[in-house]
C-alpha cells in the first residue's frame, strides 16, 4: 500500500515540477516573441505616424491658402481696389512663402444672384431692379510638397483658393 501511495506521490511531483518548467519555458518564449513582434510592427507604427503628420500639414497648408485669398478680399473692402496693395496682402497673410496671389486680382460688375454673381456692365440695372454693383475677385494658389514620396500618391499638391467681395 505504501509502495503505491509513493509512486502517486512521485508521479505527482514530476507532473507538477514538468508544469512549472514548460510555463516558465512559455514565458522566457514570450519575452522574446514580444521583441519580435515589437521589430515588426514599430516601422509600420512609425510609418502611420509620419503618414499622419503630412495629412495634418497639407490640411494646414490648403487652410493657409483659404486663409490668404480671404486677407485679400478683406483688404479689398476695407480699402478699394489696388491690384498691387491686394496681391501684397495675399502674400503677407499667412508666414509661408510659397503663397502667391494667382489669379491677379480683378474688379469687375454684377448682379448677385442666388448662387453666384452675374457679370453685367456697370450702373445698369439687375433683374432684381438693383443696380449693378462693384466686386473684386481674389485669387490664392500654394503647392504642397510631401514629406516623403508614397507610392499610390502623388509627391505634390497644388491648392487654390477665389474669393469675392462687393466693393461699392
Amino acid at each position: 500500500m505504501m509502495h503505491r501511495r509513493d509512486n502517486k506521490r512521485n508521479l505527482f511531483r514530476r507532473t507538477r515540477n514538468a508544469m512549472a518548467r514548460a510555463i516558465s519555458d512559455f514565458s522566457a518564449a514570450k519575452r522574446g516573441l514580444a521583441a519580435i513582434e515589437f521589430a515588426v510592427i514599430a516601422p509600420v507604427m512609425a510609418m502611420m505616424v509620419m503618414c499622419a503628420v503630412d495629412l495634418g500639414l497639407a490640411i494646414n497648408r490648403h487652410m493657409q491658402v483659404e486663409d490668404a485669398a480671404q486677407a485679400g478680399a478683406q483688404y479689398a473692402a476695407l480699402h478699394g481696389f489696388n491690384s498691387t496693395s491686394i496681391s501684397s496682402a495675399v502674400t503677407s497673410a499667412t508666414s509661408w512663402t510659397g503663397i502667391s496671389a494667382s489669379p491677379a486680382p480683378t474688379e469687375f460688375c454684377g448682379c448677385p444672384g442666388a448662387t453666384s454673381i452675374t457679370t453685367a456692365t456697370c450702373g445698369s440695372t439687375c433683374a432684381s431692379g438693383n443696380i449693378a454693383a462693384v466686386y473684386v475677385t481674389v485669387g490664392a494658389r500654394g503647392t504642397y510638397s510631401t514629406i516623403v514620396p508614397y507610392p499610390v500618391i502623388p509627391s505634390t499638391f497644388a491648392f487654390a483658393s477665389k474669393s469675392t467681395v462687393r466693393i461699392q
